[in-house]
């Protein structure tokens, strides 16, 4: 008997779930593209162009509509059941109401480890849907005239950095390790190439030995340090869109940033949110399920109204507490999850005061 009722609750909850996360995506899809039609065409993009970058932006929307998917499954499903008294009938015949839904809990789970594994994927196919709309062409491509200090405390004094060509021009590299000695590298240029690092280009480097005040010049024409790892990106400050980098890049970057003078707190929020979004499937659908219960009557219409607010109410948090989080008032950790520890906190307490 729990066995045909955990599979018609999980069955259930399944196929309104897998339509909504498929057809959500393709009004996100429209609203994007009305609200962005005019940019595309002062670019020249082809409707061609625009219908496949869309095919890569597909997986980001998908993304989006988990939460909202695993919240109208689970209040459908439920709700149906609430007005059709299937869920007093299997009361009547001793199964709890915690029981009948602990089907879905290891279904959201599942669901949580898929959009985690999902947005790994979302990094690399918005990558190239901004090269399909020609985003990365409106990005600054260059720097000039400036100082970076690296992990290791190196300064870094540049002349003109070109992203594009993974170039530099006018290079001069200081650092002082641990037995004091200060060395002084200067370069025409350098190129850098993703497996090799950077290779610096006809000019010298000078070391100073504390001890007796010794220098030691040699000139070379070219020339690798080991330990500088930074990319041409890092070194730019002028980051891709945070939906293009992984949780790993948005870490270094705000590193990068901090290390700079500036203040990391936008991108160490977007890190954060990275994991919460995701996180937020399972917890939205323990808000959801007792919530389902608490009308007895109505129809496809409560269902949707129902996610819908909630939505909107997640969404509002996730957005406040997030601009909180990078105004400082929170900490980007807290900024992230606050709105997941709440619907969990009222999920939780709708749950206990469910009648079983």
């Amino acid at each position: 008997m729990t066995r045909k009722l955990d599979r018609l609750v999980v069955g259930t909850f399944v196929r309104i779930f897998t339509f909504f996360v498929l057809s959500v995506p393709v009004m996100f899809i429209l609203g994007d593209q009305s609200a962005k039609q005019g940019r595309y065409i002062d670019r020249g993009l082809s409707m061609q162009e625009i219908l496949w970058g869309y095919v890569f932006e597909y997986p980001k929307f998908v993304l989006w509509s988990f939460p909202v998917a695993a919240l109208v499954g689970t209040v459908f499903t439920i709700h149906s059941m609430t007005v059709h008294r299937e869920i007093q009938a299997a009361k009547a015949g001793g199964i709890s109401f915690h029981r009948l839904v602990a089907p879905l809990w290891p279904v959201g789970a599942v669901l949580t480890v898929a959009a985690f594994f999902l947005g790994t994927l979302v990094t690399t196919t918005n990558r190239i849907a901004a090269e399909i709309f020609r985003e990365v062409e409106m990005r600054r491509d260059w720097r000039n005239n400036f100082v970076f200090q690296t992990d290791d405390g190196e300064v870094l004094n540049v002349q003109e950095l070109r992203v594009s060509s993974g170039s530099m021009r006018g290079v001069i590299l200081q650092s002082t390790d641990a037995d004091g000695v200060l060395t002084h590298m200067w370069a025409r240029t350098a190129t850098y190439e993703d497996e090799e690092g950077w290779t610096f280009r006809e000019g010298h480097l000078r070391r100073v030995y504390p001890e007796d005040e010794r220098e030691r010049t040699f000139a070379f024409l070219n020339y690798r340090r080991t330990g500088f790892d930074e990319t041409p990106q890092d070194l730019l400050q002028d980051p891709p869109d945070e939906e293009e980098m992984t949780y790993e890049e948005l870490g270094r970057q705000a590193a990068s940033v901090y290390r700079s003078g500036g203040d990391p707190n936008k991108l160490l929020v977007g890190r954060e949110q990275k994991l919460a979004i995701p996180a937020a499937t399972l917890v939205i659908m323990l808000f959801g399920a007792p919530l389902a219960t608490t009308v007895k009557k109505g129809g496809a219409a409560f269902g949707v109204g129902v996610s819908l607010g909630s939505t909107l109410v997640y969404i509002l948090l996730l957005r406040l507490c997030g601009a909180i989080g990078i105004a400082g008032g929170l900490p980007p950790l807290w900024a992230a999850w606050a709105p997941n520890m709440i619907f969990l906190l009222v999920g939780l307490v709708l749950l206990a005061r469910v009648r079983t």
